[in-house]
């Protein structure tokens, strides 16, 4: 179960640099003043900058690591149980050469730079007016 909930929290991580990003840009057009809120900004680009890290200095995300002790303290083999992880695990997990991580987590963090500078986060309470006078 735990190496279960690992695997939960690995692709909520996921989701959240992925979908992070996402709502950045919608929100920039959309003139949400949520998505220049600071903290949620920083542990956006913080994240994505240990992902593009780990891969430059070819580590292993811990995330992975614990998962797969868990799973091997746990008398597990493999990844073959329920339908959920089968799934978040295909959907987390897929074959190709190392170069092709490092250059998409490098790509992607980029992305976040340029979001950071095209959709600047502002300090203070979370729903300030945009520029625009919208919330």
């Amino acid at each position: 179960m735990l190496a279960d909930a690992v695997l939960l929290l690995h692709f909520l991580v996921v989701v959240f640099v992925v979908g992070g990003l996402v709502l950045v840009l919608l929100g920039h057009g959309r003139g949400w003043a949520w998505v220049r809120w600071w903290p949620f900004r920083v542990a956006h680009l913080a994240v994505i900058g240990v992902v593009a890290a780990q891969a430059w200095l070819g580590a292993v995300c811990p995330l992975t690591t614990l998962e797969s002790w868990l799973r091997a303290q746990g008398g597990e083999a493999g990844y073959s149980a329920g339908f959920i992880e089968h799934w978040l695990h295909r959907m987390l997990f897929f074959e190709a050469p190392l170069w092709v991580f490092t250059l998409a987590y490098t790509v992607f963090g980029l992305l976040v730079v340029a979001a950071w500078f095209l959709c600047p986060p502002r300090l203070g309470r979370r729903n300030q007016r945009h520029d625009s006078g919208r919330l």
